[in-house]
């Protein structure tokens, strides 16, 4: 896990917020829970039934955050779309049985997230991860309702670098990129709300390092999602 002793914020930055906030998007995975453990086992489960050999969790760890294809391809090196098929039928059939009770909520989030709905914000969520698990996880911890659009890994065409998923959820809440902000862990977050024109809070509780995400415009980078109430109010 990355240090997350420092909040940093990047002067100029072409992501500065021009309206007035009226909505907050997270990304799910390594923002707003922790699927490690899940994710690993699911992985470990379709790799070892394709033939291909183990990986570490830590390799494993640095997909979470991309589509099942593209953490096939990242893992061994393979794009055939048949096996990128099978690999998400593997990962998926192991995610049914593990996914929801293997999940937990990071710390510090469900204060972090009542403030901002005290606050009057709108709060969304737009994930690769499949918007049934996204609600059976929520569901769970009895967080469900904080939140009033989820855009899953099965509502969009195209995934996270696109920002397909950003363009749902703001149309779903109403409001225009400007006057919101997506927080994610991960550059494919930082990339895809670039691309939808809707400024970016990256956080490090994901395997990102703060320096990789001052390539893309962003408004900020914190340890975790206890700090943003505070930022997103200064």
């Amino acid at each position: 896990m990355n240090p997350v002793g420092r909040t940093s914020v990047s002067p100029g930055s072409s992501a500065n917020r021009g309206d007035a906030l009226r909505a907050v998007i997270f990304d799910f995975d390594l923002t707003l829970v922790d699927s490690t453990r899940a994710v690993v086992a699911c992985v470990d489960h379709a790799l070892e039934s394709l033939g291909f050999e183990p990986v570490s969790p830590e390799e494993v760890r640095r997909t979470i955050g991309l589509s099942l294809e593209a953490t096939f391809e990242a893992l061994t090196g393979e794009s055939g779309s048949q096996a990128q098929a099978r690999f998400r039928r593997l990962f998926v059939e192991r995610a049914d049985l593990v996914m929801v009770a293997q999940t937990e909520l990071l710390k510090g989030v469900l204060p972090a997230l009542d403030t901002l709905r005290e606050r009057g914000l709108n709060l969304g969520i737009v994930s690769t991860k499949y918007r049934y698990r996204i609600e059976a996880i929520l569901d769970r911890y009895g967080v469900r309702d904080r939140f009033l659009t989820i855009v899953g890994g099965e509502d969009t065409i195209s995934h996270k670098l696109a920002p397909e998923g950003i363009l749902l959820a703001l149309a779903t809440l109403g409001v225009h990129g400007r006057e919101a902000v997506y927080v994610g862990d991960h550059v494919v977050d930082a990339e895809a709300a670039a691309r939808a024109a809707t400024p970016f809070v990256g956080v490090l509780t994901g395997t990102t390092r703060e320096e990789e995400f001052h390539r893309f415009p962003h408004l900020g980078i914190l340890p975790s999602m206890p700090q943003l109430p505070f930022f997103l109010a200064t």
